[in-house]
């Protein structure tokens, strides 16, 4: 009897289907993609929205920086994309900010900063606070790499934060 009732979740769905019933449209995460910035290097990592990108793959994560002594800092950046008549374009985008230690397999980060700052991305704001210069060097680099369009259809406001 217990196995029939039905189980409240956190549902991840997609514009793309037209979702009826319990928890139908519960959030669309189906244009929000991460990005690492681990020192120079900036890269697209799909694992990131479960909390199983390259870098946090086997870390234990602590909410104690002081757990984490000989970590180094890294970055996920929450992408939104958008799209208008002309094309899509980067529309949101926040940085948070994570230690890791990967001989000790130990991290920290604060999981409600992550969630927070993913909805600020999603709410289509530029939240880019405590990136280095060359942590944003590396972060627009990506971004055009990525599809240079969608960097040119981009706002200004993105374009002067990352420059």
């Amino acid at each position: 009897m217990e196995a029939d009732k039905k189980k409240l979740a956190l549902n991840i769905v997609s514009s793309k289907v037209n979702h009826k019933g319990f928890g139908a449209g519960a959030i669309d995460l189906s244009n929000v993609s991460g990005i690492i910035i681990d020192g120079d290097e900036a890269y697209l990592d799909e694992g990131t929205l479960h909390a199983k990108s390259k870098i946090e793959k086997g870390i234990k994560f602590s909410t104690n920086k002081e757990d984490v002594p000989n970590g180094r800092k890294a970055w996920i950046v929450w992408v939104a994309v958008d799209r208008t008549e002309e094309g899509a374009y980067y529309a949101g985008m926040s940085a948070c900010e994570m230690l890791i230690d990967t001989e000790a397999r130990r991290g920290w980060k604060i999981l409600a900063e992550h969630v927070n700052k993913m909805d600020g991305a999603m709410k289509r704001k530029f939240i880019l606070e405590g990136l280095s210069d060359s942590e944003r060097s590396a972060l627009r680099n990506c971004l055009i790499a990525h599809n240079e369009d969608w960097w040119n259809r981009s706002d200004g406001s993105l374009k002067d934060a990352l420059s």
